[in-house]
This record gives C-alpha cells, structure tokens and sequence, in this order.
C-alpha cells in the first residue's frame, strides 16, 4: 500500500524521462561539434567576440542583428577559448536548454507525457540540432523563445511582480539577441488579448484592468530595456534585403513545414509522413474539457505558429536563408504535435477495451513515426556533403600546401576575410575586392589587372559574389587577362586558381568549323615546348555565324603517342561566365585555358588537341574537319635541366 503523500516511481518517471531527452539532446549536439570549419558568418563572430563591448554595438549596427549575442560570446570566449568547438558550445548549450524548456511549457499546458513528446521531437530535429551546432545566435533565439513563451504562460496564471519581471528580462534578452523574437512577442500579444477578453468575462472589470495593467507595465519595462538599439533596430529592419523572386506560397509553405516537422533533412521521401503529422495536427486541435481553460492552452502553440508564419509571410521573407529565423517556432510545432498524441491518448476509454487499444496504439503509431524519420534525418546531419559548411579550414590547408613566392590571394567578396584570416596567418598578399563596399566596377577591374601585373598566380576565393560584385567584374577580367587553371568547390566556396599571362609564342589563323555554326577563328599557345610542372597556356576565338540553342564545353587535352590522354581542362567557354547560348553572332569570344603539365610526364612529342561537346552529353563532340577534335599542335615536352 502506497502511504498518502509519499513519491512513486510513476511520480518520477516522467522526470527521468526528460532527463534521458537532455542527454540525447546533449550527444546530439556535442557530436562532432568541432569536426566542421568555420563558415563566413561564424568567422565574423569570432571577430565579433574578440571585440569590446562599445566596438561590437558599433559593428553591429553596420550589420543587420543586434549585438547581444556578441556580447555573450565574447564573454564566452574569455573562459572556454576560440577553437571552432569551444565557441560553438555556446549554442550546444542554447539548443540542450530549449529542448528542457519545451518539456516544461508542454508540462504546463498539456501535461508531462505532452511535454515529454514535444521535448523528444525538438531533440531529434535537425534544424534545431544544425543551428546547435553553429557559433551564431539562432540556437539562442531559440531558447529565449521557448523561455519566454513558458514565462508568459506563468504569468499569465499568476500576473504579478515576479513572473512579470522575468517576463520583461526575457523578452529584453530576446530582441538584443535577434530581431525575429519580434515574432514571438506577437504571438504572445494575440494570445494575452484573447485571455483578456474571457477574463472580463469571467472576473469582471476589475481583473481585467489589474491583468492589462500589469501586462502593458512588462512591455514597457522590456521596451526601456532595448531603447538604447530601438533606432538601430527600426533602421536596419526597414533596411532589411528582398528575398528576391517570388515563391508560390504552396511551394514555400511546404518547405518551412519539412524544416519545421522533420528537420533541414528532410526529403520527398518523407512524403508520407506528412499525412501521419498533419493528422496529428489536426487532432491537436480537438478540445480538451478537462483541462481548466483548454481553449487558451491548445491555442498556445497553433497561435505562435500561425502569427509567426503569417508574419514571415506578409513581409515577403521567404528564401532558404531566411527560414534559420522560424527556429523557435518549430519547437510551437513540435507542442502542436505532441498536443495531438497527447489527445490521441487521452480519447481512450479503459471500460472499452477495443476504443484503448485503437486509440492508444495510433498515438504510439503517430509517435513512432515522427521519431523514425526524425532519427534518418540525423545521418545525412553529420556525413552527408549537401549539409556541411563551407570548408576555410581546407581552403587554406590547400593553400598552404601550394603557395609560393609571387602568388596572392584573392577573396572576391571581402566579406570572407573574417572567416578566411581565422585559419591564415602566412605571408603571401590578401587583396579583398571589390574594394569598399563594391559598386565601382572600374575601379574593381583596375585593382584585378593590378594583381594580374604584380604577381605570378592568383587564388581566388568566391563566395557572395552576387551581392558585392554583382556584375563579376573580378571573375571575368580574371578570365579575359590570365588564365584559369582549374577551381574546386569546398561546399557552397569555390577556390580557383589562376596563372598570369605569358607572351604567346605560337599563334595560328584557324577558321576550322566546328559543326554548322561554331568557328575556331584563331588560336595561341604559350609555348611548344614545356617541361614537367608547367602551365601551357591556350587562348582560343571563337565566333559564331548564327544564335546557339545548346551549351557546349570546350575540352583542351594532351595525347600521348599512343593517343592516351596525360592532361586536360575542359570548361564552359570564357572560364563558364562565356555561355555558348549567349554568344552573338559575329562576335569574337576570347577563351582562356591552361593546361598543367603532369610532374610525372617523361619526355616526349605528345599532341595538343581542342573541341567541343554538348554539356548534357559529353560524348557527343561536334565534328571538325571529319574528326572529333581539332590538332592545336605538337608539343614537346623536354626532361628538366640538370637531370
């Protein structure tokens, strides 16, 4: 017999529970948090923490986010270090207590088996555990989110100093920390006026103005507290970029919705699931008798998705980079559906065996499901390229491995110098163009041509381009005066290498057709004679006599005398700025290549050789004087001197 008032395991186990959920949260976002480099916006706040506080509010207020999180970096910083994982824990950290903070807000609205579920499905998502692993503020975003939901919920119970109080410090922490709580804040606002009016209602005037009075004295409290970056704020919201084109709603609503249910993993594959979740949500939405007040308790996570996307939504916000500013809504979300398993369960009816089982089973369905393809999704999370950040670290391990005496480093836009100068510290020269804030294009294409005529190889950095170098003045002076040697992607980055222009010793008058329309008009080379390690360097002109309707690559390649290929580069016209779909008739096209020259090639004759083939179908090459390539010359190549 249980004596009265004594504590059971059943009493204890929705608390172990959560605790075996903090745990799972904890591996999930401690697990190779420090594996990946640094990417652009993580560089620019180690710059940020290394900063005083007066010189980080100067910075941000040339950015677009205000400084808090800053600020609670660069104190972070101070006592755990700035290796990429040690800066990163800080959000680690934001991410373990926004799932804690989710088990207590679904504990207080719904219960603990609510809270329990909700926990779970923010722990596995990937969205959640991605941004958990990023040196930005979004983890903390999300923290104050559910934070602050679950004040609101405390002091809407009890409307007083204490929980009034807190209600304002969180709010405050919330919009130093980033703009987007603003939506929180609303949501908040829609339910607290909905709660007023049933509490007229039911209480009378008199608690209503006592509960609008205090409510309005905590606004204003957290409004005092973020007037010295009000203006700021106003300013750079009003600021704020277009996403751009237009989105279909439907398409757009479709992807938040795969984010915010399954994570930035999600895929079509997962289809299916939606059905499962959308029944779930639909459920979430039955009433709940029982509960005091369950009419504002199940509106609390529908309204905060609702008035968060509605929001994001009317302010034309959509674009893939924008939806890491919906992360506290998809802990709204996740209560959502954990409200609906929650219901699923509680329609069970013990006196009829049949209804229990039915009942009980679909909710544990519903929630094996969400969990099931939550946990795929963590896979992809950790190995899978399409997810990584940009790889600086390797960039500069490459390029620390390859530089030499004459080269320079190009970083075109110059937003990357954060990021890049976090892992270099050598000597070759960093130019960051354009230069100032871009717009000058030239002034851009004179600082290239610079650069082109004080060193000897240039490696570029590209990234952002876009929106500082819109017309890509650096990448197409690069490929119209030097010569590109070949690039490479590290994630969404692409390193190019370029060498500069020799006196071309060879040069020939062409005229080979290459199909109906396209005609090499001339050709030039470096040299006919090279050595193991060298770069031969080709400029081709082409023309065309009518538009073009396919996309060709041009393929430059060393045979050897058996006809083995021991080179070659093969590249879209003008380094792939010079579209064959774009060319005009009439007009001459300069297309750079260099070939490197293997440092393993023995001495021999080998033969150079050019063409062209349809980009969706590499073996179809367009015929040239009955072949399938064109023979630029013969090329020797010599042992090295002294060998």
């Amino acid at each position: 017999m249980v004596r009265p008032g004594a504590v059971t395991v059943r009493d204890r186990l929705p608390a172990a529970l959560a605790v075996l959920v903090l745990l799972l949260a904890v591996w999930l976002r401690f697990n190779d948090i420090g594996a990946q480099s640094f990417w652009n916006d993580e560089g620019n706040a180690y710059v940020q923490a290394t900063r005083d506080f007066t010189a980080i509010a100067e910075h941000a207020a040339r950015d677009i986010h205000p400084p808090g999180y800053y600020w609670l970096l660069a104190l972070w910083r101070q006592a755990a270090g700035e290796t990429e994982m040690a800066l990163r824990l800080l959000s680690a950290l934001a991410s373990v207590l926004s799932v804690a903070f989710t088990f207590a807000l679904g504990r207080r609205l719904f219960g603990s088996e609510a809270g329990l579920a909700a926990a779970l499905l923010v722990a596995l998502n990937s969205f959640s555990i991605y941004y958990g692993q990023e040196a930005r503020m979004y983890a903390l975003l999300a923290l104050w989110g559910a934070a602050g939901m679950w004040v609101f919920t405390c002091f809407v119970g009890r409307p007083g100093l204490r929980w009034g109080l807190a209600l304002a410090l969180v709010s405050a922490a919330g919009l130093w920390t980033q703009y987007a709580y603003a939506f929180v804040l609303l949501a908040q606002g829609v339910l607290m006026v909905l709660w007023l009016a049933d509490l007229l209602r039911r209480e009378g005037l008199q608690a209503f103005a006592y509960s609008f009075g205090t409510y309005v004295a905590v606004n204003l409290l957290a409004l005092a507290l973020y007037l010295p970056w009000l203006p700021t704020a106003l300013n750079q919201i009003a600021s704020w970029p277009s996403a751009g084109d237009p989105v279909p709603f439907a398409e757009a609503l479709g992807v938040i919705l795969g984010w915010l249910m399954f994570g930035i993993t999600y895929t079509e594959t997962v289809a299916g699931s939606f059905a499962v979740a959308n029944l779930l949500l639909l459920f979430g939405l039955l009433p709940a008798s029982r509960q005091p007040h369950g009419w504002w308790r199940l509106l609390t996570p529908v309204l905060w998705l609702v008035v968060t996307l509605a929001i994001f939504f009317a302010f034309q916000l959509f674009r893939q980079q924008n939806l890491k500013l919906l992360i506290p809504a998809q802990i709204a979300l996740a209560l959502w559906l954990a409200r609906g398993v929650w219901v699923l369960w509680r329609l069970a009816d013990d006196e009829r065996p049949l209804r229990a089982v039915l009942f009980r089973g679909a909710a544990t369905a519903g929630m094996v499901w969400l969990v099931f393809n939550l946990a795929l999704g963590l896979g992809p999370l950790y190995s899978d390229p399409e997810y990584r950040r940009a790889d600086y670290r390797g960039i500069v391990a490459d390029l620390n491995a390859t530089l030499r005496p004459g080269d320079a480093i190009v970083l075109d836009a110059p937003n990357q110098e954060e990021v890049f100068r976090y892992y270099y510290d050598g000597d070759a020269p960093v130019y960051m163009l354009p230069p100032g804030l871009g717009g000058n294009d030239d002034a851009t294409r004179a600082a290239v041509q610079n650069i082109i005529a004080a060193h000897e190889r240039a490696f570029v950095v590209f990234w952002g381009e876009a929106e500082r170098d819109p017309n890509r003045v650096v990448e197409t002076t690069l490929d119209a005066e030097a010569f590109e040697v070949g690039d490479r992607w590290y994630g969404d980055v692409r390193l190019a290498t370029y060498v500069m222009p020799r006196q071309l010793q060879v040069s020939v008058d062409s005229g080979a057709r290459f199909g109906d329309h396209i005609t090499l008009e001339r050709y030039a080379l470096s040299a006919e004679t090279v050595m193991p390690g060298d770069v031969l360097q080709v400029r081709l002109e082409w023309a065309t006599g009518e538009p073009l309707e396919e996309r060709y690559k041009v393929f430059v390649q060393l045979l050897d005398e058996n006809g083995m290929l021991v080179a070659q580069r093969d590249s879209e016209p003008g380094g792939g700025l010079a579209l064959t779909t774009t060319w005009t008739p009439g007009q001459t096209v300069i297309d750079n290549h260099a070939l490197v020259i293997p440092g393993d090639l023995h001495a021999a004759h080998y033969l150079l050789i050019a063409g062209l083939y349809n980009i969706n179908q590499p073996t179809a090459r367009l015929p040239v004087d009955g072949n399938d390539a064109l023979v630029l010359a013969q090329i020797t190549v010599e042992e090295p001197s002294g060998e």
